[in-house]
């Protein structure tokens, strides 16, 4: 019976060490591979050697020079060292697909069209030209014809700013939430998920009611909404620690989860001791781009960019941390540690986003998802078009929230839960079905 079992395909490789071919099933169950163990310094030395898979005598070879290292006989062939053994898992199994130029292009495509539709589109339209031609202008060494003053004033001053946070913005959380979907293995996963947007909440709701008279509190608010993001995760973190070591994800969901009920408490305490900024939080709280300026951009720049490069170099890691704990363990990744690193960089990156555009939900969900559903399911793939693909998504949304009742304008969150909301309940029939 074991005899007629279906074995997997097998795909020609050649050896990056001897140079000898040998057929491949890259790592799934029944491979050849899963009959070689070799010791988790051995299979780090071999990521470093090789760029893919090694032929069945290369990696024979380097787990005999285990064995006679811990003086084993050969014929146990490693297993008697119990946990000091990792099967050795093809190197091209574990470095996943990387990002495919046509949806590169494609990402970039759409990230550039939604720039030139938000930057052209309002009650005085711009064309994609003279767009170009005005942004060509300002350039030192370029002469060419500018917009009207009135015209120019409108694109860069007004229209500009707000198109770019937004981009900054829905990059953000886009990339926090397929990172945070990797590091937690949870498909449904955002980037509020450790208290963030109930720790931002209630620092804004505390610098809108408690604002002295007179005081510029919109400069505060932003400081005020990222300094209690940051103090939502980290009470999380220590809660978490404190019913033991946070090495699995479960306990550090559960603890942000209490967390942010209590801020949100909190938050509903202050708005009822204050009812008259009940209307400016709620205006904050649904996310918007009405009041962006060059200043919010150069704000959170920094943020938002140290926290992507974070994110987009340990893409890699989060493929390894899909395999499982104890699988990414045996190939030598400190989970803990690289779990905490994930976590404080999309972290800061969104706590820096809300705390000028308010809470802006299921960005963190729709694209991760939707780059799984049509390119690949490898964070190597999704976690750099997630940036490119949400910061072109919000921007679409600020475009339909500020012409869909003009001259009205709706809150940018109402569009992303119109759209959201949707994708979320499908997202979640089709984990319960997987599951089942």
């Amino acid at each position: 019976m074991l005899e007629q079992r279906e074995r997997p395909s097998l795909r020609q490789k050649v050896c990056s060490r001897c140079g000898k071919e040998f057929g491949c099933a890259q790592g799934e169950p029944g491979c050849w591979c899963e009959s070689i163990v070799v010791r988790r310094e051995t299979l780090a030395e071999l990521r470093t050697l090789a760029d893919d898979c090694l032929c069945p005598t290369c990696l024979a070879g380097f787990a005999e020079r285990d064995q006679r290292a811990l003086g084993e006989p050969p014929s146990t062939n490693g297993h008697g060292t119990g946990s000091t053994w990792a099967k050795a898992v093809p190197h091209a199994s574990i470095r996943a697909r990387g990002v495919p130029l046509v949806w590169g292009l494609c990402a970039f495509v759409f990230l550039a069209g939604a720039l030139l539709v938000a930057l052209g589109i309002g009650p005085i339209a711009i064309g994609p030209g003279a767009i170009a031609e005005s942004a060509l202008s300002h350039l030192p060494w370029v002469h060419l014809h500018h917009l009207h003053s009135f015209e120019d004033a409108i694109l860069w001053q007004v229209r500009a700013p707000r198109v770019v946070l937004a981009a900054l913005v829905g990059g953000m959380l886009a990339i926090a939430g397929s990172a945070y979907q990797g590091v937690f293995r949870n498909p449904l996963a955002d980037p509020y998920l450790l208290g963030v947007a109930a720790g931002a909440g209630l620092g804004a709701t505390v610098a809108i009611a408690y604002a002295p008279p007179g005081s510029r509190a919109g400069e505060l608010l932003p400081l005020s909404a990222f300094a209690g993001a940051i103090l939502g995760v980290a009470c999380a973190y220590l809660l978490g620690r404190s019913v033991g070591a946070v090495r699995t994800s479960g306990t550090l969901i559960l603890a942000g989860v209490t967390v942010a009920a209590f801020m949100t408490a909190a938050q509903t305490f202050v708005q009822q001791q204050h009812a008259q900024t009940l209307l400016s939080v709620y205006s904050w709280l649904l996310g918007g781009f009405g009041s962006a300026d060059w200043h919010d951009v150069v704000l959170v720049s920094p943020y938002i960019a140290v926290s992507t490069a974070v994110l987009l170099l340990h893409r890699r890691i989060l493929d390894v941390l899909s395999l499982g704990d104890e699988e990414a363990g045996s190939l030598g990744v400190n989970i803990q540690r690289v779990r905490l690193l994930i976590v404080i960089a999309a972290t800061v990156g969104t706590a820096a986003a809300v705390s000028v555009s308010g809470l802006i939900g299921f960005v963190g969900i729709i694209v991760p998802h939707t780059i799984r559903l049509l390119v690949s399911t490898s964070y190597r793939a999704v976690v750099p078009l997630s940036l490119l693909a949400g910061a072109g998504f919000l921007v679409m949304a600020d475009v339909i929230a500020r012409t869909v009742l003009s001259p009205a304008e709706l809150p940018v969150g109402v569009v992303t839960a119109f759209l959201g909301a949707p994708f979320f309940a499908i997202v979640l029939r089709t984990t319960r079905r997987m599951a089942g």
